[in-house]
């Protein structure tokens, strides 16, 4: 058998539920062409001179000044003094170089979550090519589990799509045919094929890691060290042109002028600076470390004591990340909310590892699901929008359950949803409340009778709000960062006391100064994706404030990367 290598295709029989006709596709010629012309598809890793990344640190006013005072020290020959200066010198150049050399950890986090192989249509038949082959215009195919190689609209197909790594949403995301999916995130159910539309850094995913390696703006901290660097050159010089005017019109030698002049130069020179500061500010970090904080980057304990902005992940840091169940909604007579309850977990599977399922399993006490046993079980399909399961009960009696989306379920249980059930979801849905509707057959001939409606949330944590409020006390406002939707985002920042004046990803087209002060404005932000994240906080920082940031995603790391702390 001839050995494969990098790049070749595996050609093999078309895909299981995706037909051998389907349209679409790239001929290879095609697919060659438009790679020369938009490159490929992967994030490039710039790579900077190792020389000028080590000389960057040995530019600017206070690296001049200690320059100035190693050539003096070497003119007048005071050699223990050359050899001090030298030393803080290097030691100051290397701890910025370590620093600087860090940044590269947020795009390799991104790049690790692309996919490396793509099932894509050629030349009218599936092959299996390296991710970075493909081109806009490629047809893709995507199944349970598998990453998705680049941003496309599904063509043929449904699927739930776990898209938490860019957006931060606490659920899979329903995708149907015309909808559009984010290279990198991954199929949590179903499979569908996609047309691709953008490739390698055009992609949601490659414009997150190009402002994750972009260079942050100075800090505050540095940015007044270059000040008062800047100052002291301009009083060396004053000082020395004095003493040259005053010694050459006393009769002084020029040589003893320039000694005296050096002198003056030398003792301007804050050698001693750069390692004061580092030694204080690590007095403040083992400070921070006695109350289990740990600061990585020295400069941040300075920059903390300045923040009055601090922008939050909601999922995780607000909430529990957790999904849990609230009081159902009962739209039987003959249900109290436990027969919903037992019904949802009937229908549930803890298998699969689905979250809603876990979350519906857990509220369920273990005893109450001990004399049921499952005959069969239909897991939910992206398609049918629903789960089902023949369960026998107590003396063998058989009936059968099912959860899902309120739609599938109202159609399943008698053509259409009630006025009652479409009222409950609307309430449910402005609270940000995602909603499951159970219902119940007896026998096999019965009607589906639709139980209830499950409502579903990520809670906030139990400090949150107290934390929230401290935080106000101090004087810092806290701003709520989300990619769920706007009701969501409203109903955890009115639990928290945070205020529901929230921004939609909407309002990110404008610019400048109006988009700073909207910014500003609001209590938090909805729907937003890793380059809005950027954005806000470059927006809230041109409005003159110093921000900080949490997060624990990589979604985050584009705006962590841009905030002050």
């Amino acid at each position: 058998m001839a050995e494969t290598k990098p790049g070749d295709a595996i050609v093999t029989a078309p895909e299981p539920g995706v037909s051998a006709e389907a349209a679409g596709g790239l001929s290879s010629a095609e697919a060659a062409r438009l790679l020369g012309q938009v490159g490929p598809n992967e994030i490039p890793e710039e790579r900077r001179s190792l020389l000028l990344e080590i000389g960057a640190r040995f530019w600017g006013p206070i690296p001049w000044m200690i320059e100035a005072a190693v050539v003096l020290t070497a003119v007048v020959r005071r050699w223990a003094d050359f050899a001090i200066i030298t030393v803080l010198l290097l030691v100051n150049g290397a701890v910025g170089f370590w620093e600087e050399h860090q940044a590269g950890s947020a795009i390799a986090a991104l790049r690790e979550q692309l996919a490396v192989r793509a099932r894509v249509r050629r030349d009218g038949r599936w092959q299996t090519l390296e991710a970075r082959l493909l081109v806009p215009g490629d047809l893709v195919h995507v199944e349970l589990g598998q990453i998705v190689p680049a941003d496309g609209s599904v063509s043929e197909g449904a699927c739930e799509v776990d898209q938490s790594a860019l957006t931060g949403e606490s659920l899979p995301v329903d995708k149907q045919v015309g909808d559009e999916l984010y290279s990198g995130s991954v199929l949590a159910r179903g499979e569908a094929s996609a047309l691709v539309t953008e490739t390698g850094l055009g992609t949601l995913f490659g414009r997150s890691a190009q402002l994750a390696g972009a260079e942050p703006p100075p800090s505050h901290f540095q940015r007044a060290v270059l000040q008062i660097g800047r100052y002291l050159i301009v009083l060396a010089l004053v000082l020395v042109g004095v003493i040259v005017v005053v010694s050459l019109l006393r009769g002084n030698g020029v040589s003893m002028t320039l000694e005296f002049a050096l002198v003056v130069t030398i003792a301007s020179v804050p050698v001693a600076l750069p390692a004061v500061l580092s030694v204080t500010m690590a007095i403040g970090a083992r400070t921070l470390a006695r109350s289990q904080a740990v600061v990585s980057h020295l400069p941040a304990v300075e920059e903390l004591a300045g923040v009055d902005v601090l922008c939050v992940d909601k999922t995780g840091t607000i909430t529990q990340n957790r999904l849990t169940l609230a009081e159902p909604v009962l739209l039987d007579a003959n249900a109290d909310a436990q027969a919903v309850t037992l019904a949802a977990a009937l229908a549930s599977s803890s298998e699969g590892r689905d979250p809603i399922d876990l979350a519906i399993l857990a509220a369920v006490p273990e005893q109450q699901l001990s004399g049921y046993e499952t005959v069969e079980f239909r897991p939910f399909d992206p398609k049918r929008k629903r789960a089902e399961a023949r369960v026998r009960g107590a003396g063998g009696v058989v009936f059968e359950v099912a959860k899902g989306a309120t739609q599938a379920i109202a159609e399943l249980a008698g053509g259409g949803s009630s006025e009652a059930m479409e009222k409950a979801v609307a309430e449910l849905a402005a609270r940000g409340f995602r909603s499951l509707a159970v219902a119940r057959r007896d026998g096999g001939d019965a009607d589906w009778r639709l139980l209830g409606v499950l409502p579903l949330h990520d809670p906030p944590r139990e400090d949150s709000a107290a934390t929230i409020a401290e935080a106000a006390k101090l004087g810092l406002a806290v701003k709520m960062v989300t990619g769920d939707r706007v009701e969501i985002a409203r109903e955890v920042a009115r639990e928290v006391g945070l205020g529901d004046a929230i921004l939609e990803a909407g309002a990110f087209e404008q610019q400048g100064a109006e988009l700073a002060a909207k910014v500003d404005s609001v209590d938090g932000f909805a729907q937003v994706v890793p380059e809005h994240k950027y954005r806000i906080v470059e927006a809230l920082q041109q409005a003159g404030h110093i921000v900080a940031m949490t997060g624990d995603g990589v979604n985050d790391a584009p705006a962590l990367r841009r905030a002050d702390a």
